[in-house]
């Protein structure tokens, strides 16, 4: 079933070459999201990937702003966990921790209440795609789940994705 599952969800992922710009192969997930049932299986075969290489508790599945925001809450609610989100500059109120990084097509800053995590608690981050430009390291991404684990002591297991470029770097 997981192999009807995963073709499914990639039938309702459309590519558009040159998007946003010259060189830049997009993911749409809009036929996905249209789909109620591709949808819920993206979100099973996720959950099911996670239950399977996460054998002890996971405390918050974390968005990125913003389609991380459309699979995070759902998946959330799928491993009956709660959801933190991590969004652009500027749109969290109180006290927060951010990081400046590198995208294919330019930079973005993103940034987490600091009360969102306490330490030692383990998080998922979940995004749509793996895009072409981001620096992958085990367990972590860009530099702001590095400075939560570093300065915080929280554990950033990994990130999970809806859709892969295969041209991403794994550092």
């Amino acid at each position: 079933m997981a192999e009807s599952q995963l073709q499914l969800v990639a039938r309702r992922v459309r590519s558009f070459p040159d998007f946003p710009k010259p060189g830049i192969l997009f993911r749409d997930i809009s036929p996905l999201l249209k789909d109620p049932n591709a949808f819920q299986a993206s979100i099973e075969l996720l959950a099911d990937h996670l239950k399977e290489n996460h054998k002890t508790k996971i405390d918050y599945i974390a968005g990125l702003d913003a389609r991380g925001f459309l699979f995070g809450p759902s998946l959330a609610q799928k491993l009956g966990i709660g959801f933190v989100l991590i969004r652009k500059r500027g749109k969290l109120p109180g006290p927060t921790v951010s990081t400046i990084y590198s995208l294919e097509y330019g930079q973005a800053e993103l940034e987490i209440q600091k009360d969102a995590i306490e330490p030692g608690q383990k998080v998922v981050i979940v995004d749509d795609l793996m895009a072409t430009g981001v620096q992958l390291r085990p367990g972590c991404c860009c530099h702001l789940p590095h400075q939560l684990e570093t300065a915080h002591n929280h554990e950033i297991w990994t990130w999970t994705f809806c859709t892969w470029m295969p041209a991403a770097k794994c550092l």
